[in-house]
């Protein structure tokens, strides 16, 4: 990876330093109240006053989860092409590049945590909203395989609006394919552990966010397939106010547990230690 790619200056308001020795603060979009950026990042990105929670990009969650300097990542260097020659598809990735600094919508790599050797992919909703194409899909299935030789257990992170329309059928095609990896890294006798963040939706959902060992998830985090608004209108009522809510998902039993954001790199840790080979 290159370093001045990674210290490249961020396009949102938490990942950013004012440089006058100003307290920069912004408004939170729950409480609407001014919060320092400052208070935001030591509460690890949730509003301290009402604990919103902030969204936060894939490689930021790895450095909060990993231990110091211990992660590397593996197959930067992919990125999508428009395959299928759809309308303005080329210009959507560059301002997804632009506005992500990333070249795709999953970051992978192996790194530590609390000493625990692991893989991990980290999805980010910067790049046209985590959404799942052929390479995103490559680049998870890469990594299963990588941990499924070397017996590692994997962490995925999602966060996802599903499959990428602008590659059709391919897109969709990801979904058996990581699937499949899934299978055979847990034939293996190998760990796979899913943190769903908010949103993980859509052929994501469908696939590989649910196939988890253990499936954790964010408070309050969105998780689903087809989304409320769809939903809504196929049924013609409207639906309780914690549908698809990370709360609601728990007690109708498709999570195994919900972990507030400043207490998951400790829990993913305990983990790991019960489950050491």
């Amino acid at each position: 990876m290159e370093l001045k790619r990674f210290f490249l200056k961020a396009n949102n308001d938490l990942e950013t330093a004012d440089g006058k020795g100003i307290e920069r603060k912004i408004v939170c979009r729950k409480c609407h109240k001014h919060i320092a950026v400052s208070q935001i990042r030591d509460n690890y990105f949730v509003c301290p006053e009402c604990g919103y929670y902030f969204r936060v990009r894939a490689r930021r969650r790895i450095l909060m989860l990993t231990d110091r300097r211990s992660f590397i990542e593996t197959d930067r260097e992919m990125s999508s092409r428009n395959i299928l020659g759809f309308p303005e598809y080329d210009d959507k990735l560059r301002a997804a590049m632009e506005k992500s600094r990333e070249t795709e919508g999953v970051i992978c790599g192996e790194g530590m945590i609390d000493g625990h050797r692991i893989c991990i992919f980290s999805m980010d909703s910067d790049f046209m909203m985590g959404s799942m194409g052929y390479v995103v899909g490559e680049k998870i299935t890469r990594l299963f395989e990588y941990a499924s030789v070397r017996h590692l257990p994997v962490l995925g992170i999602t966060v996802s609006g599903g499959a990428r329309m602008q590659e059709g059928m391919i897109s969709l095609m990801q979904m058996s394919k990581v699937s499949a990896a899934v299978k055979r890294h847990s034939d293996g006798g190998n760990l796979y552990i899913v943190l769903l963040t908010n949103p993980t939706t859509g052929g994501v959902d469908a696939s590989f966010a649910m196939l988890g060992d253990i499936t954790l998830a964010e408070p309050g985090a969105r998780v689903g397939f087809a989304g409320p608004r769809v939903i809504e209108k196929s049924l013609g009522r409207s639906l309780p106010k914690d549908f698809q809510k990370a709360e609601r998902v728990l007690e109708c039993g498709f999570i195994d547990a919900v972990v507030p954001r400043r207490d998951q790199k400790e829990y993913i840790a305990k983990l790991l230690k019960m489950h050491e080979r």
